[in-house]
């Protein structure tokens, strides 16, 4: 998948549910190990969930790691593009602009509560111009209700323009347990340690450490969903030897 910080406009993706005459509708796909969805963009708010596989969901500004348990809400015309990692169930839904408001306003993973999670396959399950005098209406406002009370999850990663930034972000997610200090990475790069410190704080609003420990959480978070033992996945991301 290609890192995040691909800037400028995007293919607009139109597909049934982005047209149909509902506030809400669902996609359902399965993708084989290593399949990906190009840039493109949406006229509809997404909120993007698998029961099975690990997503791996770049837009301009940040990288996202959703494993099941976890969804990513997607607002219109956000271009991105969705790696998978795994054989990836998707049961997505798309929602009118009506019904998004029940959404966050940016790009957001969100906890996927048991009823949320059954809630999605239903609406999965619907016909795309549902009844709505029937169980669609119903769906659909549990469904928005559900999405309003989830909670936000730190799995995102800021995106990095600078083209040495980029390639010490690549050589992390390559390697996330890489334990360099900051003169150590800055000789890798060609960069001075002030000017990486200085870079990072300016495109990312953080630290260059805080901004590993949240890439090493978001890949910590994919090896779990794989059923990799916990002391297994801190190790393999690094915080064994933090």
């Amino acid at each position: 998948m290609s890192p995040p910080g691909h800037f400028g406009a995007a293919p607009l993706r139109n597909i049934p549910a982005d047209a149909v005459d509902r506030p809400l509708a669902g996609f359902k796909r399965d993708y084989v190990d290593g399949e990906s969805v190009p840039r493109h963009a949406h006229s509809r708010a997404q909120l993007l969930y698998a029961t099975q596989g690990v997503m791996r969901i770049a837009t301009d500004a940040a990288g996202f790691i959703v494993p099941p348990g976890r969804a990513l809400w997607m607002p219109a015309m956000v271009p991105h593009v969705t790696a998978m990692q795994g054989r990836v169930a998707m049961r997505a839904l798309f929602l009118r602009a009506d019904a998004a408001a029940a959404g966050p306003r940016l790009v957001t993973v969100l906890a996927v509560s048991p009823l949320l999670r059954e809630l999605v396959l239903a609406a999965c399950a619907e016909p795309l111009e549902w009844d709505e005098a029937g169980r669609g209406k119903h769906l659909t406002a549990l469904i928005l209700d559900e999405i309003a009370r989830a909670p936000a999850l730190p799995l995102g990663v800021p995106a990095v323009r600078d083209p040495r930034l980029q390639r010490l972000a690549e050589a992390l997610r390559a390697e996330p347990a890489r334990d360099l200090g900051l003169e150590d990475w800055a000789r890798h790069c060609g960069a001075s340690p002030r000017t990486l410190t200085r870079l990072f704080r300016a495109e990312t609003g953080m630290s260059f450490g805080r901004w590993r420990q949240m890439l090493r959480l978001a890949e910590a978070a994919a090896l779990l969903s794989r059923g990799v033992p916990p002391a297994r996945a801190a190790a393999a991301v690094g915080y064994a030897s933090a």
